[in-house]
């Protein structure tokens, strides 16, 4: 069995709806026109109000050491919060979180949704003056997709290309992989199927290109800051000092700085959530909190009465992941037992608090809105008494054996392992032994296999449930429980065929059935973003999908 290094993951996408309504009567011309010097003095004075301050200096906490800043090797939310800002792919996700164009100027779709065609802006620059071109996409699409460059856990959000599945897995010709470079600044893009999500793909860090002429044949590139660490975001990594701080500069090279107004900005690698917010107390940081730390949970009551804690949407899900390889997880009636017999709903209510919601299905309801009811009764306890003793009659087990649960060091996963010990040690009889590790001996203990039970997240990469659904087609890459099922992985394949969106929707969740109905996971909650920021902290964007960007952003006087 091959194991891949964990993505912390958490990716989900979460739609917000915003209907605008207009209403009109019959107005005159005379009246429109006023009503429109009217709303551009308006317009006018909003901006002259909110003066730059003379220090364009973002200060926030990251928490820990980005376990990769190389966009084809990245798979976790840490190195998203840095990548996002000195990087820039095909499509950029805008304030309203749309794809719009980035470092594509334009872009066509051929009838049949199969061919996509890229023209690269002429002023799109790499931050050493080098002109980006479509090579630059080319080569970075195709090494990901070489199968001899290890640690690429996110090859498969490319596999919608056509013939890329086939060079990563099977041995088939990179020249085969749809995705080839015309001239420099045409990029054309073949799909295996229409997919709807693509422009959303494109902007995400796996699709992100990197500098050819700077990078080929430099194994070692993205360690440090160096010579060849070349990007095209709207920011350059000055400095790393790791497991310390990173300090980004505004890329005077970037197409669109003209629109960047932060100068710096301070990423410390502050674990202790209680230290990180004492800083922000202590006006040392200017953020704390989602999508790059935690607030911590003693804190969240009052500043929620003080009106300064920010709580919005986040499609992401909170779970403990079976190692359905090892006893007495390879049963699924042990891992229905263990599942019903968690209470989400006092978890969320007495640990969180910060408006989570109960999971009881994988995707959340935001995609899925069958999924508020989901396809289990929380708390369950004499369900899951029955199930147990159906798994231990099937295991011919008396009783259970110990039980343990690994988790990264946060105060949050503590406090909830700790409840969850206790919920099972009450209503399923076992002895549960917790199992704490820092952030990079986790990763190695989850990658490796070498767990009973084990916390996980999943934050979505864009908005579609097969984003969710994927991750457990095969063991390995983002799939750590082990668990494969010939049945749910042809219906994946299948929903990839669908063009009919109501029929694909209907695949996926048949797809979703099975794995609920085979419980390789228990669910526990749907997350939120959780943060508070300084009021002269302006336009940093807070995506639904847990991505942060600070391209908009500025600090006001």
């Amino acid at each position: 069995m091959k194991w891949k290094k964990w993505s912390f993951l958490i990716v989900v996408m979460l739609a917000i709806g915003m209907v605008l309504a207009a209403c009109g009567g019959n107005v005159s011309k005379e009246e429109s026109a006023k009503e429109e010097d009217s709303a551009k003095e308006e317009d006018s004075k909003d901006e002259g109000s909110t003066a730059l301050a003379a220090d364009q200096t973002l200060n926030i906490n990251i928490k820990t050491e980005p376990p990769s800043l190389h966009p084809g090797k990245a798979t976790d939310t840490t190195s998203n919060a840095v990548l996002t800002q000195i990087f820039e792919g095909l499509m950029r996700l805008n304030q309203d979180d749309e794809p719009e164009e980035a470092m594509a100027e334009s872009y066509e779709v051929s009838e049949d949704k199969l061919t996509y065609t890229f023209k690269i802006r002429e002023d799109a620059k790499w931050s050493n003056g080098d002109l980006v071109t479509a090579k630059d996409f080319e080569y970075a699409w195709k090494w990901v997709l070489d199968p001899n460059n290890a640690d690429t856990d996110y090859a498969y959000q490319l596999y919608v290309i056509k013939g890329a599945e086939d060079a990563k897995e099977n041995g088939g010709s990179l020249d085969d992989v749809g995705v080839k470079a015309e001239d420099d600044k045409t990029l054309v893009v073949e799909l295996e199927h229409p997919t709807p999500y693509f422009l959303d793909l494109t902007a995400f860090y796996t699709y992100y290109p990197v500098n050819h002429k700077v990078v080929d044949g430099k194994d070692d590139w993205a360690l440090d800051v160096s010579e060849d660490y070349v990007t095209n975001g709207p920011f350059l990594l000055d400095s790393w000092a790791h497991k310390d701080q990173i300090v980004l500069k505004k890329n005077p090279e970037y197409w669109d700085a003209d629109t960047v107004k932060l100068e710096t900005i301070n990423m410390y690698m502050i674990d202790d959530e209680n230290t990180a917010l004492q800083m922000y107390n202590n006006d040392e940081l200017d953020w704390t909190g989602s999508p790059t730390d935690v607030i911590p949970l003693s804190a969240i009551p009052a500043l929620k009465d003080e009106g300064t804690l920010n709580i919005t949407p986040l499609a992401s899900v909170y779970y403990y992941a079976f190692n359905t390889e090892e006893e007495p997880f390879d049963n699924v009636n042990i891992r229905k037992a263990f599942s019903l017999a968690l209470n989400r709903q006092g978890i969320v209510e007495n640990i969180t608090k910060g408006e989570q919601q109960p999971a009881t299905a994988l995707v959340p309801p935001s995609i899925f809105e069958e999924n508020n009811e989901g396809y289990f009764k929380d708390n369950d306890v004499e369900q899951a008494k029955e199930y147990l003793e159906k798994g231990l009659e099937e295991l011919g087990l008396e009783e259970l054996p110990k039980i343990k649960i690994s988790y990264n060091t946060s105060e949050a996963h503590g406090a909830i392992a700790q409840a969850v010990q206790d919920m099972w040690r009450e209503n399923l009889g076992v002895e549960v032994e917790l199992n704490n590790e820092e952030w990079n001996v986790f990763l190695d203990t989850m990658g490796e296999g070498n767990f009973q039970v084990g916390r996980m997240g999943w934050n979505a990469d864009f908005n579609d449930a097969i984003n969710f659904l994927e991750i457990f087609e095969s063991v390995g890459g983002n799939n750590y429980t082990n668990w494969e099922n010939e049945d749910y992985a042809k219906l994946i394949k299948e929903s990839r065929a669908e063009t009919d969106e109501a029929a694909r929707r209907d695949i996926l969740r048949q797809a979703e059935q099975i794995f609920m109905d085979e419980m390789p996971i228990a669910p526990i909650y749907f997350y939120t973003n959780v943060w508070v920021n300084k009021d002269n902290v302006k336009d940093i964007t807070v995506s639904p999908i847990g991505t942060m960007q600070f391209k908009w952003g500025y600090i006001s006087e």
